[in-house]
């Protein structure tokens, strides 16, 4: 999904205005990956009803398609590790259809299986009227935790051959997919065997607490927020992108209960800060989380984190972090810095984290010239 945004106020991030950040987050373009010679990888649409979705507040589809990649030549009773990818804010399966087999994600399975690790992985629909999802159960939005673990891993499993042994499925996942990769390998342990997160939301106190502070999303009215959670139909979202993106982070942390499709907005009506709506995202920052929680990970999930030296939001400030909790605990973690910006050089950061789940050798990743 593109999104087309205003600017958010005069803050800087490390090399950009947040104006330009949020345009990054939401609309990553792969750069190109030195692979010339491979063939292009095998595409599998797949249905998903989306019994877990049907009825969400929002009104935003249930049945959506998976886009499902594996190595050229291979066949569905192939046994085969599965890889669950989480695309970030605004990113989507339909992105990766509309490329077809020879996608990035394609082209770094066929990479992998030359290198002798043949991989399945399918990439997720998490798409919302507000643009993404964190891949949460929230009733602001739906139950996208449900949707993965519950609707889409039975899926694959019923229509794919997986491998035997413990790595059977990861889950894996850049931005707020890393972040929902995060938060569904800690809930659900024994579904997903390992976890990719590639410049993961977490410290929010770094990375989202420069964006909800920007005036355009301290400008939003009440008004704006009755209109943008009104129903299916009528609704009627802010023209400001930031705007939209806050309002999409407070529906998936912060819901209010009993009220479907509503959300605590961080501002109260005469404009002044609200902690406690505040804290209610805290609660849910993955490095908080591991740091309160000993048994965060199971002791044999693997766990692979990295940011970008040059992260426009800070994520590699926050994933180093995670990092130094656990890797004073049983589970395998390891903490990578790639060069550059947030979204770059993806089809090799995945690579590798791929590469180090499943103990092969890894390479470090050169600057862009």
């Amino acid at each position: 999904m593109d999104e087309s945004l205003d600017g958010g106020g005069e803050m800087t991030t490390s090399r950009m205005t947040i104006a330009g950040a949020i345009r990054l987050l939401v609309c990553v373009v792969a750069l190109a990956w030195p692979v010339e010679g491979l063939r292009a990888a095998e595409l599998d649409v797949l249905k998903v009803p989306g019994t877990t979705l049907r009825g969400n507040p929002l009104g935003d589809p249930a049945e959506r398609r998976l886009a499902v990649f594996a190595p050229d030549g291979t066949k569905a009773e192939a046994p085969m590790a599965m890889v669950i990818y989480l695309p970030g804010w605004g990113g989507s399966s339909e992105d990766a259809i509309a490329q077809g087999s020879g996608a990035w994600f394609g082209r770094v399975l066929d990479y992998l299986a030359a290198e002798g690790l043949p991989l399945r992985l399918a990439v997720v629909d998490g798409r919302s009227r507000y643009g993404g999802s964190q891949f949460l159960n929230s009733s602001a939005t739906g139950n996208y935790a449900d949707y993965v673990a519950d609707e889409i891993l039975p899926a694959l499993k019923a229509r794919y051959a997986f491998a035997n042994g413990p790595l059977s499925c990861l889950i894996a996942g850049h931005s707020s997919g890393g972040y929902g990769a995060l938060m569904l390998a800690m809930s659900r342990q024994g579904q997903f065997a390992a976890v990719v997160a590639l410049s993961p939301d977490s410290d929010f106190e770094t990375t989202h607490k420069p964006l909800v502070t920007q005036p355009s999303v301290r400008a939003i009215t009440r008004a704006d927020l009755d209109a943008a959670t009104a129903a299916p139909g009528v609704f009627h979202l802010p023209g400001d992108g930031l705007a939209r993106l806050v309002m999409g982070l407070c529906a998936n942390y912060a819901p209010i209960a009993g009220q479907p499709g509503h959300f605590e907005w961080l501002y109260d009506n005469a404009g002044q800060w609200r902690a406690e709506a505040w804290q209610r995202w805290l609660d849910l920052d993955p490095l908080n989380v591991a740091r309160r929680r000993a048994d965060a990970f199971a002791p044999t999930q693997r766990i692979y984190l990295d940011g970008a030296a040059h992260d426009e939001f800070g994520a590699n400030i926050g994933a180093r972090k995670i990092h130094e909790v656990l890797k004073e605990r049983s589970s395998p973690v390891t903490f990578y810095e790639p060069p550059d910006h947030h979204g770059d050089h993806l089809p090799e950061r995945l690579a590798r984290g791929l590469s180090w789940v499943f103990g092969k050798p890894v390479k470090d990743i050169a600057p862009a010239r």
